[in-house]
């Protein structure tokens, strides 16, 4: 499963106010569910939340990916957030967080949940793919830097990773 099928221009936001981690929630609820109509925003935001509750899901750098299960979805929905000030996450490194990719899934889909955990976490540890999504000037920079780091993560020979120009 790539970004590029889970993540839309709707469903991307730069210069995002939230002065709380709560906030940030509510906020990618509904951004999550802007164009998913059968989404609604209260369902995705308890599902952020009942999640967080276990543990945060900032995982350092500045970066956090909130991440649900929903029972009325039979695919996986991403909304990515940028920040305009830094909020407190909890985060692993206790730094605050600028940067949120929320990742709903549908409840019985465990690998794709897995997979794509796993593709942002390596997107997220880019020190450069980072500098890059905080320097994009708007949405559509954003979700096309996220795309170009991954196409060229996924382009590249197993042996070599190249970044894009």
């Amino acid at each position: 499963m790539h970004l590029r099928d889970i993540l839309t221009l709707e469903r991307t936001a730069t210069d995002v106010i939230a002065g709380s981690k709560k906030r940030a929630l509510e906020f990618l609820g509904g951004l999550a569910a802007t164009d998913e109509p059968e989404l609604d925003p209260t369902e995705v935001f308890e599902s952020l939340i009942a999640r967080e509750r276990l543990g945060s899901t900032g995982i350092g750098h500045g970066i956090a990916i909130p991440h649900g299960r929903l029972k009325n979805s039979d695919h996986v929905i991403g909304a990515l957030a940028h920040l305009q000030e830094p909020i407190d996450f909890d985060a692993i490194d206790d730094k605050p967080v600028d940067l949120l990719f929320a990742l709903l899934v549908p409840e019985n889909a465990t690998e794709e949940h897995l997979e794509v955990l796993a593709r942002l976490a390596q997107l997220f540890s880019d020190e450069e793919a980072r500098q890059r999504l905080r320097e994009a000037p708007d949405a559509a920079a954003l979700l096309q830097t996220i795309l170009s780091y991954e196409a060229a993560e996924t382009d590249a020979p197993d042996d070599q990773h190249t970044k894009p120009v």
